[in-house]
This record gives structure tokens, sequence and C-alpha cells, in this order.
């Protein structure tokens, strides 16, 4: 019996594990103005200069975002003077090299990067080992057409070992959006599925 109940719970945790390789947990603030009777309607992606130089960048990061604002009950269309709201979105992704503090006088122990990239010190073992954090960060900024006034702004953040596939940023996008239109406790952690 004890055997059977250790296996189980063997078998649970990494079963657990399994899946917490699927989700990715972002911190995510938002920010509404969005009027209590309105309903979402069309939208169209409107683009900075800086993000018309580069078109092809943009578009898959347009890509990844077009899922959620689907999701946030949305309709795209082509025409931008056609559409009842403007969508601009933006990423940033940045590199730390170092994982661990880099200081000889503290061999004993080092600085290590929790979740989030919030430091916190333990145990060393005399050796450094680069270990490549990525910050991540995307935006979304839904406006009225007509008025130009910001309706809606959300921001989502996480950090991990990869830069980041239009997959992670999608599942990112969809946790900055999930509230719509309602606000909630900023910062909070949401965690959303990676989709295959």
């Amino acid at each position: 019996m004890r055997i059977t109940l250790v296996a189980t719970l063997a078998l649970a945790a990494a079963l657990g594990g399994c899946a917490s390789l699927n989700t990715v947990d972002s911190e995510v603030s938002t920010y509404s103005q969005w009027p209590a009777a309105r309903k979402p309607a069309t939208f169209a992606f409107e683009r900075l200069p800086s993000q018309q130089a580069r078109p092809q960048e943009q578009s898959e990061l347009e890509a990844a975002a077009r899922p959620a604002l689907l999701s946030a009950g949305f309709q795209e269309v082509n025409d931008l003077k056609t559409a009842d709201t403007t969508v601009q979105v933006a990423a940033r992704v940045s590199r730390t090299d170092r994982g661990f503090y880099d200081d000889p006088f503290f061999w004993r122990g080092s600085l290590f990067y929790s979740r989030y990239g919030r430091p916190y010190w333990g145990p060393g073992f005399g050796m450094m080992v680069d270990s490549p954090r990525y910050d991540r960060e995307v935006v979304v900024l839904i406006r009225d057409r007509q008025t130009a006034q910001p309706l809606y702004e959300a921001r989502a953040a996480s950090d991990g070992l990869s830069s980041g596939t239009t997959q992670l940023l999608a599942a990112m996008f969809k946790a900055a959006l999930k509230d719509f239109p309602q606000t909630g406790i900023n910062p909070r952690r949401v965690s959303v599925q990676l989709t295959p």
C-alpha cells in the first residue's frame, strides 16, 4: 500500500513537472478606460514608423498577438479606415549573460536568479558557469480609431532560458489580454498553456 502511494505521488509530481514545461508564467499589468457599454468590435493593426521599417518582424509579432485579440472578442479588418479600434503591439527581449554573481570574493556563495529575475543568495561550489537569461515583455495598446484615445493597455513580462519563440510570445499576449476589458491587481501572475 505504501509503495503504491509513493509511486502515485512520484507520478503526479512527474506529470506536474511536465505540465509546467508547457506553461508560461507572466507578470501582467493592465490599464483600462474601456467604456462599460462598449463591446469589442473590429480592429486593425497600426504600426509606428520604426515598426514599418521592419515589416517582416512586425508581421510575425502581429501574428503572435492575433489569437489573443480574437479570443477577446475582436474581429480583424484589413482596412484601417473601417476599423472600430486600432491595435499596436510591441515586444522586447533582453539578454543577461551571467546568471551567477561573478565576484571571486564571494566564491563560497552565489547570487542566483529566481523566476522573474529576482536575485537570491545561495551556497556556491567554487565555480562559475555562464547562464544566459532572457527578460521578455509584450505590450498591447488599443485605441479608438476615430478619436485616437487610448482605451486599453496591457503588458506581460516573463523570463527564462530562451529568447522566445512565436509560440511563447503568443502565450504572453494571451496572458496580457486574458482579463480584457477588466483590469486587476498590477502586477499579477497569469499562467497560460502553450499551444502546439
